[in-house]
């Protein structure tokens, strides 16, 4: 292999703290948010999209929310980045 791999995409996906969770709808459905993805974007940057279940039950769509505006969420991204980091740095190759 010559020159640096291409990678195409980093993502990790982080539960959210029970505290922190919040309901948002969809096609006249409520969801509970438990998980966010986080994908760090080409500039350095992160991108990050939640996810959650039905407040009704079962599996429903996997349709992504956007995170609201709120420190504690992105204080949660920027920690889940960063440890992310950490645990690749350390990675020990195929198992």
């Amino acid at each position: 292999m010559s020159g640096e791999p291409e990678v195409s995409a980093l993502a990790i996906n982080v539960t959210i703290p029970q505290a922190l969770r919040w309901t948002d709808t969809r096609r006249d459905e409520e969801f509970t948010l438990t998980t966010l993805n986080i994908r760090l974007l080409p500039d350095g940057h992160v991108a990050v999209k939640a996810y959650g279940r039905p407040v009704a039950g079962g599996r429903g769509a996997y349709v992504s929310f956007p995170v609201p505006d709120r420190a504690e969420l992105a204080a949660l991204v920027a920690a889940a980045a960063d440890r992310a980091g950490v645990l690749w740095a350390a990675h020990r190759g195929l198992g």
